[in-house]
């Protein structure tokens, strides 16, 4: 009796993998980021306009991070990755639906981690792992079509 047990456990822990491992192809492209929030924007009164206008139209334009199929991303300028590294634009990354952690290129340790708030075809919203209060959301860019 609990060897039927066992093989269901592990059909459903295949599963999942394989749910999360179908996901992960979703993330690859390149997202462009739109607003960012960080602790002090977030402790300030929220009813001050002048701080949420310039969260909203912050140095945030022309930001992009790219992710490719092979678990590497790039960014134009360092959104994701904070580790000090020779080359901070380029990266690795683990991406299963609710984390997303960037990994360092050389020792492939954890460098930063992010919750995955909301994730849909066109938007990625997250925060950091370590301080919730610092988010990101990044828009699709749909800068190469399927032939």
């Amino acid at each position: 009796m609990k060897l039927p047990q066992i093989l269901l456990a592990t059909g459903c822990l295949a599963c999942l993998d394989f749910a999360a491992s179908a996901q992960t192809g979703n993330i690859v492209g390149s997202w462009q980021l739109v607003k960012q929030s960080t602790c002090v924007e977030e402790a300030a009164n929220d009813s001050d306009a002048t701080v949420q206008q310039a969260t909203q139209t912050g140095s945030s334009s022309g930001q992009v991070v790219t992710f490719k199929d092979n678990a590497s991303g790039e960014e134009s300028t360092p959104v994701l990755n904070t580790a000090r590294a020779s080359n901070p634009k380029k990266f690795y990354y683990k991406f299963n639906g609710d984390m997303l952690l960037i990994l360092d290129k050389k020792s492939q340790t954890i460098s930063d981690s992010y919750l995955v708030d909301k994730f849909t075809a066109d938007s990625l919203i997250i925060s950091n792992a370590s301080r919730p209060c610092e988010t990101r959301i990044f828009r699709k860019i749909n800068d190469e079509q399927p032939n």
